[in-house]
C-alpha cells in the first residue's frame, strides 16, 4: 500500500474508533501565527470529522496558561515553533509521553524527544545571509563570524530570542561552553548595531546598508522570494547571497516547529490522531507550500521557493542535546555581553 494512503487511513480509522464522548473534538493550543496553517486545520477536519477548538497565543503565555490550569487544563496539543519552548513545557510536565507506530517511523529520532513528549513536524534552516557587493569573502561556518575580518559588519537578533539561544545551545553542544563563549564575545565585537528586531528585519538590515551579514531562518526569504516583501524589492533580494554554514563539518542548523499531547489531554485519541496526521505527507507536503518550511519527514517534496535555495547538509544532532544546553547558552550569551 503507498506510503500516504496508509497514513491517512491510518488516521481515519483512528478517528471511526474513538469513543463517542470524544469523537468529533480537539482543543489545539498553538503558538504558530501563520494564516496558511488554515488550510491545514480545515483539511484535517475533513479527513476526521475532528472539529479544531483553537487557542493561539506566545508560546510562553501558553505555558503559563497550561501550568496554572493544571489538570483542569482543556488543552489536547501544545504547538510551538522551537525547541526551548517544546523543552520548557516538557520540563514542566506538559507534555505526556505517547507510543505511535506512526510518528516513531516517519519522524526522524533526532527530531523527535528522547522520551517521546513531542515530535518535530517541520524545520527552518538557521543560515548566513550576506551583501553580495559588498562581501566577496562571506563566512562558511557559524564560527567564522567571530573574525576580525567581519568587524563592524553583523545584523542579528538579540539574546533573548530562542532562535539565538537555540544555536547556540548547539554550539555549545558540538564545541564546549568556553569555546562558544570565546566565540559569541567576538561576535558581539563584530556587531553592525544592537541586536533588535525579527528574522525579517535582519534581511532588511542588508537591503538597507545598515548591515552586511545577517543570521536568518531559511523560510524569511523563501518567503520575501515568493511573496515579495513591503520594504525591499525583487532587487534588494537579488542583492542578497546566503551560505549555508558548516557545509564540511557539522552541517547547517535547524530551527523546528513541533508539539506534543497535552499532560491532561481530555481527548487523548483524538490529540495522538492529529500528530500523525501532521506527519502525512499531505500535511508535510502543506508545510512546505504553505509556508516555505523543510517538511521534518524525509522524502516529501519541497516547495520552488524552498527548493530555490539549494541543496544542503543539515546538522542532525539530536532536538535533545540542543534542549539541555539551552541554560548553557543563555550563559553564555549573558557572559560575551550579547545584548
Amino acid at each position: 500500500m503507498p506510503r500516504m494512503i496508509a497514513v491517512l487511513l491510518c488516521t481515519t480509522i483512528a478517528a471511526n474508533v474513538l469513543p463517542a464522548a470524544q469523537a468529533q473534538e480537539l482543543n489545539l493550543y498553538s503558538s504558530r501565527h501563520y494564516d496558511t496553517d488554515e488550510r491545514l486545520y480545515s483539511d484535517f477536519t475533513e479527513l476526521t470529522g475532528i472539529t479544531i477548538n483553537r487557542i493561539e497565543g506566545n508560546a510562553d503565555e501558553l505555558i503559563a496558561r497550561m501550568d496554572a490550569e493544571g489538570e483542569n487544563s482543556p488543552a489536547d496539543v501544545f504547538l510551538t515553533v522551537d525547541t526551548v519552548r517544546l523543552a520548557r513545557a516538557a520540563g514542566l510536565g506538559l507534555l505526556q509521553p505517547i507510543r505511535s507506530d506512526v510518528l516513531e517511523s516517519s519522524i526522524p529520532a533526532y527530531l523527535q524527544d528522547d522520551k517521546n513528549r513531542w515530535f518535530a513536524f517541520s524545520q527552518r534552516a538557521r543560515i548566513l545571509f550576506y551583501d553580495r557587493d559588498d562581501v566577496k569573502n562571506p563566512p562558511m561556518t557559524y564560527q567564522d563570524l567571530a573574525s576580525t575580518e567581519y568587524a563592524g559588519m553583523i545584523c542579528i537578533r538579540s539574546s533573548t530570542n530562542v532562535y539565538t539561544q537555540n544555536i547556540t545551545a548547539a554550539l555549545v553542544a558540538h564545541l564546549g561552553q568556553d569555546a562558544v563563549t570565546d566565540w559569541a564575545t567576538a561576535v558581539v565585537g563584530n556587531f553592525a548595531r544592537d541586536p533588535q528586531g525579527g528574522d525579517t528585519d535582519q534581511l532588511r538590515g542588508i537591503a538597507s546598508g545598515e548591515c552586511d551579514i545577517a543570521m536568518s531562518n531559511t523560510y524569511y526569504y523563501a518567503r520575501a522570494l515568493r511573496k515579495g516583501d513591503s520594504t525591499m524589492t525583487q532587487e534588494d533580494l537579488a542583492g542578497i547571497g546566503w551560505v549555508f554554514p558548516n557545509q564540511n563539518d557539522t552541517g547547517a542548523h535547524m530551527n523546528i516547529s513541533g508539539g506534543g499531547v497535552a499532560a491532561h489531554a481530555p481527548n487523548r485519541e483524538n490529540a495522538i490522531t492529529f500528530l500523525e496526521y501532521l506527519a502525512s505527507p499531505q500535511a508535510q507536503n502543506y508545510f512546505s507550500s504553505g509556508n516555505d518550511e523543510y517538511p521534518a519527514v524525509p522524502g516529501v517534496g519541497l516547495a520552488p521557493s524552498v527548493a530555490a535555495l539549494g541543496i544542503f547538509r543539515p546538522d542532525t544532532i539530536s532536538l535533545a542535546d540542543i534542549a539541555n544546553n539551552v541554560d548553557a547558552a543563555v550563559d553564555v550569551l549573558n557572559a560575551a555581553g550579547w545584548e
